[in-house]
């Protein structure tokens, strides 16, 4: 079984170029046999295809563009179909072949999503790194501020013990200035005392 695909080498149209690119490229990828047959210079291959395609499936102008897709005399679809089946991961029913073990493009894309699943659990462990280098600074940052605390402790002490040493300060002035007083009582009671024996000696 081969599968046909009917192109024009030489439109001029260069949407039509690229989805018969698009069709032998994807086929060539799946490594599927198939058989290029040119309507342009081949006038016996557009008349076969035209022929071939179902009246459903032929424009409105009654002339099938190309690529037209067969499966030997089967025919398969136009570039619009084969698209869609691309994008459902069904080429190969599309084509009406039996896919061969691991060809399905599914299998892939699981693989990828597999991939990327693997890929997040390695970020997760540099997530906790990082959890771990914060929660380190944190600790050191807190010995810090216990640091600072301290200082501040020790600076009121010392700012007590002046207050402190300021009273015991005044406490001794003022006992100075009450020696000084006693003194000076002393000093007058004594100079009356001998104003007194004078006066009486008089």
């Amino acid at each position: 079984m081969v599968i046909k695909v009917f192109l024009a080498s030489s439109s001029g149209s260069t949407a039509i170029k690229k989805k018969q690119q698009d069709v032998v490229g994807f086929l060539e990828a799946l490594k599927i046999d198939y058989a290029q047959l040119d309507i342009a210079s081949n006038e016996d291959n557009r008349l076969w295809m035209r022929e071939n395609v179902p009246g459903e499936k032929k424009p409105t102008t009654g002339i099938p563009l190309p690529p037209q897709i067969f499966n030997e005399e089967m025919y398969c679809g136009d570039y619009d179909t084969f698209f869609d089946a691309k994008e459902d991961n069904t080429v190969y029913e599309f084509l009406g072949l039996t896919p061969p073990p691991g060809s399905k493009k599914k299998e892939i894309k699981e693989a990828e999503q597999n991939g990327d699943a693997h890929t997040a659990e390695l970020e997760d462990p540099g997530e906790n790194v990082e959890t771990d280098a914060q929660q380190e600074d944190e600790e050191e940052e807190e010995p810090a501020e216990e640091d600072e605390e301290s200082r501040k402790a020790a600076e009121e002490e010392e700012q007590e013990e002046g207050e402190e040493d300021k009273v015991e300060d005044n406490h001794l002035v003022s006992e100075a200035e009450d020696d000084l007083v006693s003194e000076e009582e002393e000093e007058l009671r004594e100079l009356e005392e001998e104003e007194e024996h004078a006066s009486e000696e008089d």
